[in-house]
C-alpha cells in the first residue's frame, strides 16, 4: 500500500456454538470481503473483540487470515495497548511481513496527557518497521488525541502515515484534514461519517458495516472520492438506517446479527458482550431484507 487510503474493514471474529474462534468461517468472510471490492482488512482491531482474545487466539486466527487471504489484499494488523512496554513485546508474536501496516489505538483507561501521547506513539514509531495508522476513539478509551498532536507526530515520524479519527466530532475531522501533511491520510473510523469527512478531504474509511455490506459500502466510498456527491449520498442513504442501527447496543453486536443472517458466521459474542435483543434483531433483519433488492442491483 503506497497510501492508506479508500475502504477497510475492521473484520469481526467469529465464535461457534462453544464460544471458540470460528476458524472454518474465515474463508467464508475474507472471500466475502474481497467480493465485496474492500481495498483491505484490518486484522484484531476493536470489531473483532480482541481484547477478549487470548494471546494464542490472536496468533492462530491472525495466521488463518493471512493463510487464507493468501496476498489477495493488504492487511492491517490491529497492535494498540495501554502498556507501551507490553506493547513493544507483542510485536513478536506476529510475522510482520505479512502486513501493510499497524493500527494502534490510544491507551484507555490510564488516560494520559498530550505529552504521553506522543511518546508513547513515538516509542512505537521508533520500534516499528511498518507503517503506523494513529486510532483515536474518545468514547471508547477516555482520551482525545489533539489534533495538534497528531500533526506533531505525522510531522516528526515518517512511518507515522494516517489516523482513524472517530471522536464523532467532525470539526475536529476538518481541523485534522486543514492541518495535517498532504501526505497524511485521515480516515473515518464512523461509517455515518465517512462520506462528508471523505468529501471534507479524508481519504477514506475503516469501516464496522462493510462486514456485512461490502459492495455497496466499498461504492459509496468509491463515488465519494471520485466527488460523484449526488450519487453517493443517494447511496448512502438507502444504508443509513442500517448503519445506525447497528450500533443501537454496541458493536459488534449489531453487526454480527447481519452476518448471521446472511450466512456468513454465527452470532456469537464474548463477555462482557451479549447478543442483540430480540427487538434489534428483527429491526435489524427487517432492514436487511429491505435493502437486499439494493444490493443486488448495484452488484
Amino acid at each position: 500500500m503506497k497510501e492508506i487510503q479508500g475502504h477497510g474493514v475492521a473484520m469481526i471474529t467469529p465464535f461457534d456454538n462453544d464460544g471458540n474462534v470460528d476458524f472454518d468461517a474465515i474463508p467464508v468472510i475474507i472471500d466475502h470481503l474481497i467480493g465485496g471490492e474492500v481495498d483491505y482488512i484490518v486484522v484484531l482491531g476493536t470489531t473483532a473483540e480482541s481484547a477478549t482474545l487470548s494471546k494464542v487466539e490472536k496468533i492462530s486466527l491472525v495466521n488463518k487470515i493471512i493463510e487464507v487471504n493468501a496476498g489477495r489484499l493488504p492487511l492491517v494488523l490491529g497492535l494498540g495497548g495501554n502498556h507501551t512496554q507490553a506493547l513493544l513485546e507483542m510485536y513478536e508474536w506476529f510475522d510482520m511481513s505479512s502486513f501493510a501496516a499497524l493500527l494502534s489505538v490510544t491507551p484507555y483507561y490510564n488516560k494520559p496527557n498530550q505529552e504521553g501521547l506522543y511518546q508513547h506513539f513515538k516509542t512505537i514509531a521508533t520500534h516499528s518497521k511498518l507503517p503506523l495508522i494513529l486510532y483515536n476513539v474518545p468514547s471508547r478509551t477516555g482520551v482525545n488525541i489533539a489534533p495538534e498532536t497528531v500533526l506533531r507526530l505525522a510531522t516528526d515520524f515518517d512511518n507515522i502515515v494516517a489516523l482513524k479519527e472517530a471522536s464523532g466530532d467532525f470539526q475536529q475531522a476538518q481541523t485534522l484534514i486543514k492541518i495535517c501533511p498532504p501526505s497524511f491520510s485521515i480516515l473515518s473510523g464512523d461509517d455515518e461519517m465517512s462520506l462528508p469527512m471523505i468529501l471534507a478531504g479524508a481519504k477514506g474509511v475503516i469501516s464496522v458495516i462493510g462486514n456485512a455490506l461490502p459492495e455497496p459500502y466499498s461504492k459509496i466510498i468509491q463515488q465519494g472520492i471520485s466527488r460523484n456527491v449526488e450519487e453517493a449520498y443517494s447511496m448512502q442513504y438507502h444504508l443509513l438506517d442500517l448503519i445506525r442501527m447497528i450500533y443501537f447496543e454496541g458493536n459488534p453486536t449489531g453487526i454480527k446479527v447481519l452476518m448471521e443472517a446472511l450466512g456468513l458466521c454465527k452470532n456469537h459474542l464474548r463477555l462482557p458482550l451479549v447478543g442483540a435483543s430480540k427487538t434489534l434483531t428483527l429491526r435489524l433483519e427487517a432492514e436487511l431484507k429491505k435493502l437486499m433488492p439494493i444490493q443486488t442491483t448495484q452488484s
